[in-house]
């Protein structure tokens, strides 16, 4: 088991987010610097125009900063016909930039609009059309050397249970386990991996508390207004067995990135340097490796029991 060495950052930790009045952004070279000392070697791309737009450029940034990049999470439309062209456009832009700079994978996210209006229920025609759709930037993904993976996320078009349960039944997609996301929507981290453990390609870790996600999942707040008042919290601190979800995750063979993507909005305009976010990720990261050092003892004496009984 090696989650520590497969473990990356993103910017939303830091508070950089594109939704208007989410809070001030710490400017990119500070937020890279600190991924850096914290021992992260990798970084999903964040939104759109916080990092460099040309490939060239933002892989020498990220080379500065002895980082690479994962990939990056895509809003696309994906249930309207009339979107159609757009969203392939926009596929092929974002594919072509994340393989450029060396990203690997291709985080689509099925909001109702790119404004991200509010979400509703799709109809037949609506789903049929996403999983064509899907079809469609899996082959685009492809071409460019990338991986697709689908991320429930609140807000979208794949929020609550049904949602996921229904894209399972008319694709074989792959997806983003995220394990917060996930939990907040109603569907319980371990049922989804007993559903669909075997088409896990990417993971983002984060941990909430539920009684700060309630009001956001049944529409009293904003994710925003749930994200200021605390709903997302540093690994380890929240209602998500992050520990027990990573330790199932190793017993299926996953292999690829661990995500820390603690969506955070700084109340300050910059926090004091080795202040703010990064205290969070510290804290995460030092959460993951007692993780990492309980499973290994566990593995280690179940061994030693093994080899005595033998």
């Amino acid at each position: 088991m090696n989650v520590i060495a497969r473990l990356a950052g993103a910017p939303i930790s830091w508070g950089v987010c594109e939704v208007p009045g989410w809070g001030p952004a710490l400017e990119r070279e500070r937020v890279l610097r600190e991924m850096s000392e914290l021992g992260l070697r990798a970084t999903e791309l964040g939104p759109e125009g916080y990092l460099p737009e040309n490939s060239n450029e933002l892989g020498g940034l990220l080379k500065r900063f002895d980082l690479r990049l994962v990939g990056g999470f895509v809003p696309l439309v994906l249930h309207d016909p009339n979107q159609a062209d757009t969203t392939i456009a926009m596929t092929q832009h974002a594919a072509a930039h994340f393989a450029g700079a060396g990203g690997t994978e291709f985080v689509t996210a099925m909001v109702a609009s790119v404004d991200w209006a509010p979400r509703f229920d799709l109809d037949d025609a609506g789903w049929k059309h996403a999983a064509m759709m899907l079809g469609i930037i899996e082959e685009i993904v492809e071409a460019n050397g990338l991986t697709q993976s689908v991320h429930p996320h609140l807000g979208t078009l794949l929020e609550k249970p049904d949602d996921v349960k229904e894209l399972l039944e008319r694709t074989d997609v792959r997806w983003c386990f995220d394990t917060g996301h996930l939990l907040i929507g109603g569907y319980d981290p371990f049922d989804f991996l007993a559903d669909a453990g075997d088409r896990i390609q990417h993971v983002h870790l984060k941990d909430t508390v539920l009684d700060l996600a309630r009001p956001v999942a049944n529409g009293e707040w904003s994710i925003m207004q749930g994200v200021q008042r605390g709903m997302f919290c540093a690994l380890g601190r929240g209602d998500v067995p992050i520990g027990k979800i990573v330790e199932a995750l190793e017993h299926l063979g996953y292999t690829g990135w661990y995500v820390l993507e603690q969506d955070t909005a700084l109340s300050t305009e910059s926090p004091s340097m080795g202040q703010g976010p990064k205290l969070d990720v510290q804290g995460s990261i030092d959460y993951l490796r007692s993780v990492e050092a309980e499973l290994g003892l566990t593995s280690a004496k179940k061994s030693a029991s093994e080899t005595k009984q033998a």
